[in-house]
């Protein structure tokens, strides 16, 4: 089944999807502002929902890859989006039939949408993470048979690479980082292809209009004079675990990433408490007076406390009054596979996965 996305939903997905991207995946306001001047000229994108593709068809996921903070200085553009499509399909002698977002956080749920306006594709309404991670193993598709080859990366220098081999997710991790390194810690890539069938058994389904749904809600919410941060946490199953002020920030690139940790001191029902959030792209792990309190799979939210809008790692300053929000993970990442690529000791953390919403 497919429906049109419209100029509205474009609005409400890049305020949905920079929620989900718990800090990361860039921010989707380049990404937005391209996709309103395509539909101004005329241009359509289709979603097409997950259940209703066959089981053969050839998926091409898409993404950005590199550093926050370059990626809002250098926007994507949509030919350079396709080109790494077309790159990879003319490489394997096949035709894809739809394109997907590898993660839905943050300006990543933009990528196939730019790509399927130069393609004329529709995007599948599912993505590979639910959120956002700073890795590429750190994605459904890698719990599936689907091999961690070919990837292409491209830069809008016309610099184009493919990656023809890799042993193990990882090492196409690694190796397609050390390209975007030298591209300028940003690039477009496509990622190994999919079909239908290993799409349904390991992404994450109808994530792109959860997005959506997410940014309508607490769009409606501030129109209404209401709390922005009940709403979300009534649609999504979430929960407050923080409240107060930005208190110090500390961050620096390190190989292609945003690395850091964030202090908030504690107001309203959480005054005299401090909260620390350790980061790797996206908000990862969460200590309150030194105690674990969320953590990755987990999805960890940094809000405006007025607005509900997101606030990416990059972005984080000191005094901004903030909520933190922790929503549930997919499932798919709370298996002991799953939790082998996204749980706390994947980005070196010594603890065992301890779920926010444990009873």
């Amino acid at each position: 089944m497919l429906k049109t996305i419209t100029s509205e939903e474009i609005d409400c997905l890049a305020l949905g999807a920079w929620i989900l991207g718990t800090g990361g995946g860039g921010n989707p306001e380049p990404g937005r502002l391209i996709m309103q001047n395509l539909y101004k000229e005329g241009t359509r994108v289709q979603l097409i929902d997950p259940d209703t593709i066959r089981d053969d068809a050839s998926i091409a996921t898409v993404a950005s890859q590199g550093a926050p903070l370059v990626s809002q200085e250098r926007f994507k553009d949509p030919k350079v989006i396709a080109r790494s499509v077309e790159l990879l399909a003319r490489h394997l002698e096949i035709q894809f039939s739809c394109l997907m977002a590898l993660e839905v956080g943050g300006s990543n749920a933009f990528y196939p949408l730019m790509a399927a306006a130069e393609l004329g594709l529709p995007v599948v309404d599912a993505d590979w993470m639910g959120r956002a991670y700073p890795e590429l193993q750190m994605a459904g598709m890698c719990l599936s048979d689907i091999p961690p080859f070919p990837l292409v990366s491209v830069d809008p220098r016309g610099f184009e690479t493919v990656i023809t081999n890799a042993t193990d997710w990882k090492r196409l991790e690694d190796i397609s980082r050390k390209i975007c390194s030298a591209y300028g810690s940003t690039a477009s890539i496509c990622l190994p292809p999919a079909t239908g069938k290993q799409m349904k058994n390991n992404a994450v389904p109808r994530t792109l209009s959860f997005a959506i749904e997410i940014g309508a809600t607490v769009k409606l919410a501030n129109s209404r004079k209401e709390s922005p941060i009940e709403a979300l946490l009534a649609l999504t199953g979430g929960t407050l675990l923080f409240q107060g002020k930005v208190t110090d920030v500390e961050r620096r690139p390190s190989e292609g990433f945003l690395r850091g940790s964030l202090t908030i001191t504690g107001s309203s029902d959480f005054t005299h408490q401090n909260l620390q959030i350790e980061f790797q792209n996206e908000w990862l792990l969460a200590r309150s007076d030194e105690a674990p309190v969320a953590m990755s799979p987990d999805l960890i939210c940094l809000l405006d406390e007025v607005t509900g809008e997101a606030i990416g790692t990059e972005a984080a300053r000191y005094g901004q009054r903030v909520c933190v929000v922790v929503m549930p993970p997919p499932d798919i990442f709370c298996t002991t596979a799953g939790l082998a690529l996204v749980g706390p000791r994947a980005f070196g953390f010594p603890l065992d996965y301890s779920s926010a919403f444990s009873t």
